[in-house]
Protein backbone atom coordinates (compact mmCIF):
# COMPACT_ATOMS: atom_id res chain seq x y z
CA UNK A 1 0.00 0.00 0.00
CA UNK A 2 1.12 3.51 -0.43
CA UNK A 3 0.19 6.33 2.08
CA UNK A 4 0.30 10.12 0.32
CA UNK A 5 0.16 13.02 2.18
CA UNK A 6 -1.99 15.11 0.56
CA UNK A 7 -0.85 18.28 1.41
CA UNK A 8 -3.47 21.05 0.29
CA UNK A 9 -6.66 18.51 1.09
CA UNK A 10 -5.17 18.24 4.35
CA UNK A 11 -5.58 14.48 4.72
CA UNK A 12 -3.57 11.17 4.48
CA UNK A 13 -4.59 8.73 1.74
CA UNK A 14 -3.76 5.12 0.97
CA UNK A 15 -3.66 3.46 -2.42
CA UNK A 16 -3.64 -0.16 -2.73
CA UNK A 17 -1.94 -2.16 -5.25
CA UNK A 18 -5.34 -2.26 -7.18
CA UNK A 19 -5.42 1.93 -7.02
CA UNK A 20 -8.53 1.60 -4.63
CA UNK A 21 -7.86 5.17 -3.07
CA UNK A 22 -9.30 6.24 0.40
CA UNK A 23 -9.00 8.88 3.17
CA UNK A 24 -6.91 6.89 6.32
CA UNK A 25 -7.06 10.33 8.63
CA UNK A 26 -8.22 13.80 8.25
CA UNK A 27 -10.73 15.14 6.25
CA UNK A 28 -10.36 16.77 3.06
CA UNK A 29 -9.94 20.34 2.72
CA UNK A 30 -10.55 21.45 6.65
CA UNK A 31 -7.21 22.11 8.12
CA UNK A 32 -6.76 22.31 11.60
CA UNK A 33 -4.33 20.10 14.45
CA UNK A 34 -6.87 18.01 16.11
CA UNK A 35 -6.36 14.73 17.64
CA UNK A 36 -7.92 11.79 17.85
CA UNK A 37 -9.91 9.59 16.36
CA UNK A 38 -8.98 9.02 12.45
CA UNK A 39 -11.97 10.97 10.58
CA UNK A 40 -11.84 13.29 13.89
CA UNK A 41 -8.09 14.40 13.35
CA UNK A 42 -6.95 17.41 11.32
CA UNK A 43 -4.07 18.18 9.91
CA UNK A 44 -2.46 21.33 8.42
CA UNK A 45 -0.27 20.98 5.04
CA UNK A 46 1.03 17.06 5.63
CA UNK A 47 4.28 16.22 4.28
CA UNK A 48 6.71 12.90 4.06
CA UNK A 49 4.61 10.03 5.48
CA UNK A 50 6.62 6.90 6.68
CA UNK A 51 5.89 3.63 8.56
CA UNK A 52 7.25 2.13 11.26
CA UNK A 53 7.65 -2.35 11.17
CA UNK A 54 4.49 -2.43 13.02
CA UNK A 55 2.62 -0.41 10.24
CA UNK A 56 2.25 3.33 12.51
CA UNK A 57 2.36 6.04 10.74
CA UNK A 58 4.50 9.43 11.00
CA UNK A 59 3.78 12.44 9.08
CA UNK A 60 5.43 15.91 9.43
CA UNK A 61 2.70 18.29 10.26
CA UNK A 62 4.03 21.63 8.58
CA UNK A 63 1.10 23.87 8.66
CA UNK A 64 1.24 23.30 12.42
CA UNK A 65 5.12 22.73 13.45
CA UNK A 66 4.48 19.23 15.06
CA UNK A 67 4.92 15.75 14.27
CA UNK A 68 2.08 13.06 14.12
CA UNK A 69 1.31 9.56 14.75
CA UNK A 70 -1.61 7.44 13.25
CA UNK A 71 -1.60 4.44 14.90
CA UNK A 72 -2.74 0.65 13.47
CA UNK A 73 -5.65 1.13 16.22
CA UNK A 74 -7.06 4.35 14.85
CA UNK A 75 -5.76 6.98 16.62
CA UNK A 76 -4.08 10.19 15.69
CA UNK A 77 -1.74 11.88 18.27
CA UNK A 78 0.93 14.61 18.05
CA UNK A 79 4.78 12.94 18.87
CA UNK A 80 6.37 15.92 19.63
CA UNK A 81 5.83 19.93 19.28
CA UNK A 82 2.93 22.28 19.70
CA UNK A 83 0.27 23.04 16.91
CA UNK A 84 1.00 26.92 16.16
CA UNK A 85 4.02 27.37 18.04
CA UNK A 86 7.18 27.75 15.52
CA UNK A 87 10.45 27.20 16.93
CA UNK A 88 14.16 25.51 17.35
CA UNK A 89 14.08 24.34 20.55
CA UNK A 90 15.00 21.00 21.13
CA UNK A 91 14.34 18.86 24.93
CA UNK A 92 11.38 17.08 25.54
CA UNK A 93 8.47 16.46 23.17
CA UNK A 94 5.90 18.95 24.58
CA UNK A 95 8.89 21.25 24.72
CA UNK A 96 10.55 20.67 21.59
CA UNK A 97 9.32 23.35 18.52
CA UNK A 98 9.72 22.75 15.25
CA UNK A 99 9.32 25.15 12.36
CA UNK A 100 8.66 23.96 8.29
CA UNK A 101 9.61 20.05 9.40
CA UNK A 102 9.33 18.78 5.81
CA UNK A 103 9.83 14.66 5.90
CA UNK A 104 10.77 12.01 8.11
CA UNK A 105 12.65 8.18 7.79
CA UNK A 106 12.57 6.08 11.16
CA UNK A 107 16.16 4.38 11.46
CA UNK A 108 16.93 0.94 13.24
CA UNK A 109 15.97 1.97 17.07
CA UNK A 110 13.36 3.51 16.15
CA UNK A 111 14.02 7.22 16.12
CA UNK A 112 12.73 9.90 13.79
CA UNK A 113 14.81 11.95 11.67
CA UNK A 114 13.22 15.49 10.16
CA UNK A 115 14.60 17.34 8.02
CA UNK A 116 13.15 21.73 8.54
CA UNK A 117 13.71 22.85 5.95
CA UNK A 118 13.26 26.64 6.43
CA UNK A 119 15.72 26.53 9.88
CA UNK A 120 18.00 24.40 8.06
CA UNK A 121 18.44 21.86 10.37
CA UNK A 122 18.26 18.04 10.37
CA UNK A 123 16.19 16.78 14.12
CA UNK A 124 16.20 13.71 15.84
CA UNK A 125 13.14 12.54 17.93
CA UNK A 126 14.38 9.37 19.95
CA UNK A 127 11.71 6.97 21.08
CA UNK A 128 11.59 8.57 24.50
CA UNK A 129 9.88 11.49 22.18
CA UNK A 130 13.37 13.63 23.50
CA UNK A 131 14.46 15.80 20.50
CA UNK A 132 17.93 17.03 19.43
CA UNK A 133 19.37 18.99 16.45
CA UNK A 134 20.87 16.06 14.52
CA UNK A 135 23.09 18.32 12.20
CA UNK A 136 23.30 21.83 11.41
CA UNK A 137 22.74 25.09 13.15
CA UNK A 138 19.14 26.50 13.37
CA UNK A 139 19.08 29.75 11.35
CA UNK A 140 22.08 29.37 9.99
CA UNK A 141 22.77 28.54 6.17
CA UNK A 142 25.66 27.49 4.39
CA UNK A 143 26.96 24.30 2.39
CA UNK A 144 30.02 23.37 5.20
CA UNK A 145 30.66 19.57 5.80
CA UNK A 146 31.71 18.66 9.00
CA UNK A 147 30.29 16.86 12.70
CA UNK A 148 26.26 17.81 13.91
CA UNK A 149 26.51 21.34 14.57
CA UNK A 150 29.52 22.22 12.43
CA UNK A 151 27.96 21.19 8.97
CA UNK A 152 25.05 23.43 7.27
CA UNK A 153 22.44 22.92 5.68
CA UNK A 154 20.28 25.31 2.84
CA UNK A 155 16.72 24.07 2.60
CA UNK A 156 16.90 20.14 3.20
CA UNK A 157 14.33 18.25 1.90
CA UNK A 158 13.97 15.36 1.54
CA UNK A 159 15.52 12.71 3.77
CA UNK A 160 16.05 8.55 3.15
CA UNK A 161 17.94 5.98 4.74
CA UNK A 162 20.23 2.94 4.21
CA UNK A 163 20.13 -0.08 6.05
CA UNK A 164 23.10 1.24 8.02
CA UNK A 165 21.32 3.86 9.46
CA UNK A 166 23.30 6.44 6.84
CA UNK A 167 20.75 9.38 5.86
CA UNK A 168 21.26 11.14 2.79
CA UNK A 169 19.30 14.09 2.16
CA UNK A 170 18.31 16.62 -0.77
CA UNK A 171 19.56 20.10 -0.07
CA UNK A 172 17.10 21.60 -2.67
CA UNK A 173 18.50 25.38 -2.89
CA UNK A 174 22.15 24.09 -3.17
CA UNK A 175 22.08 21.71 -5.71
CA UNK A 176 23.50 18.97 -3.77
CA UNK A 177 22.95 15.73 -1.88
CA UNK A 178 24.43 14.82 1.37
CA UNK A 179 25.04 12.14 3.74
CA UNK A 180 25.24 11.88 7.39
CA UNK A 181 26.73 8.90 8.98
CA UNK A 182 25.19 7.55 12.47
CA UNK A 183 27.85 9.16 14.06
CA UNK A 184 26.95 12.75 12.74
CA UNK A 185 29.30 13.16 10.13
CA UNK A 186 27.89 15.43 7.31
CA UNK A 187 29.49 15.21 3.67
CA UNK A 188 28.88 15.85 0.13
CA UNK A 189 28.39 12.72 -1.84
CA UNK A 190 27.62 14.98 -5.13
CA UNK A 191 27.27 17.91 -6.84
CA UNK A 192 28.84 21.39 -5.74
CA UNK A 193 27.17 23.82 -3.69
CA UNK A 194 25.46 26.64 -5.59
CA UNK A 195 25.75 30.80 -5.78
CA UNK A 196 23.55 31.72 -3.09
CA UNK A 197 21.65 33.86 -5.54
CA UNK A 198 20.95 31.10 -7.80
CA UNK A 199 18.98 28.52 -5.46
CA UNK A 200 20.69 25.83 -6.91
CA UNK A 201 20.55 26.13 -10.57
CA UNK A 202 23.68 25.05 -11.63
CA UNK A 203 23.43 22.23 -13.90
CA UNK A 204 22.97 18.75 -15.46
CA UNK A 205 25.75 17.05 -15.86
CA UNK A 206 26.26 13.47 -14.93
CA UNK A 207 29.86 12.67 -13.56
CA UNK A 208 31.89 11.78 -10.11
CA UNK A 209 30.85 13.37 -6.86
CA UNK A 210 31.52 17.32 -6.89
CA UNK A 211 31.49 17.32 -11.26
CA UNK A 212 28.09 16.39 -11.05
CA UNK A 213 25.47 18.85 -11.71
CA UNK A 214 21.85 19.37 -9.97
CA UNK A 215 18.99 21.48 -10.05
CA UNK A 216 16.95 21.77 -7.02
CA UNK A 217 17.29 18.03 -5.86
CA UNK A 218 14.54 17.97 -3.45
CA UNK A 219 13.16 14.11 -2.84
CA UNK A 220 15.66 10.73 -1.98
CA UNK A 221 15.40 7.26 -2.02
CA UNK A 222 17.74 5.10 -1.03
CA UNK A 223 18.03 1.21 -2.88
CA UNK A 224 19.42 -2.10 -1.24
CA UNK A 225 23.02 -1.82 -2.29
CA UNK A 226 22.77 1.57 -1.14
CA UNK A 227 22.61 3.61 -4.64
CA UNK A 228 20.30 7.09 -3.89
CA UNK A 229 17.63 7.88 -6.44
CA UNK A 230 16.99 11.68 -6.64
CA UNK A 231 13.96 13.85 -8.21
CA UNK A 232 15.87 16.45 -9.84
CA UNK A 233 12.88 18.84 -10.31
CA UNK A 234 14.17 21.78 -12.06
CA UNK A 235 16.13 19.72 -13.93
CA UNK A 236 12.87 17.51 -14.89
CA UNK A 237 15.55 14.27 -13.92
CA UNK A 238 15.66 11.93 -11.86
CA UNK A 239 19.03 10.93 -11.09
CA UNK A 240 20.75 7.84 -9.59
CA UNK A 241 23.93 8.11 -7.38
CA UNK A 242 26.42 5.08 -6.62
CA UNK A 243 27.80 4.51 -3.24
CA UNK A 244 31.17 5.63 -4.82
CA UNK A 245 29.20 9.32 -5.95
CA UNK A 246 28.57 8.68 -9.70
CA UNK A 247 26.05 10.13 -10.76
CA UNK A 248 23.87 9.20 -13.94
CA UNK A 249 20.74 10.13 -15.21
CA UNK A 250 18.06 7.22 -14.54
CA UNK A 251 15.11 8.62 -16.23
Amino acid sequence: NLYVADQDNHVIRKVTPAGVVTNVAGKAGVAGSADGALSEARFHSPHGPTLDAAGNIYVADAGNYTIRKISVAGLVTTVAGIAGSAGTEDGPAQSARFDDPFDLVLDSTGSLFVTEAQTCTVRRIAKDGSVTTFAGRANSQGTADGVGSAARFRFPVGIAIDSADNLYVGNDYEGIVRKITPAQVVTTLAGSPSDPKTFGSIGSADGVGPAAGFRAPEDVAVDAASNVYVTDASNYTIRKITPAGVVTTLA
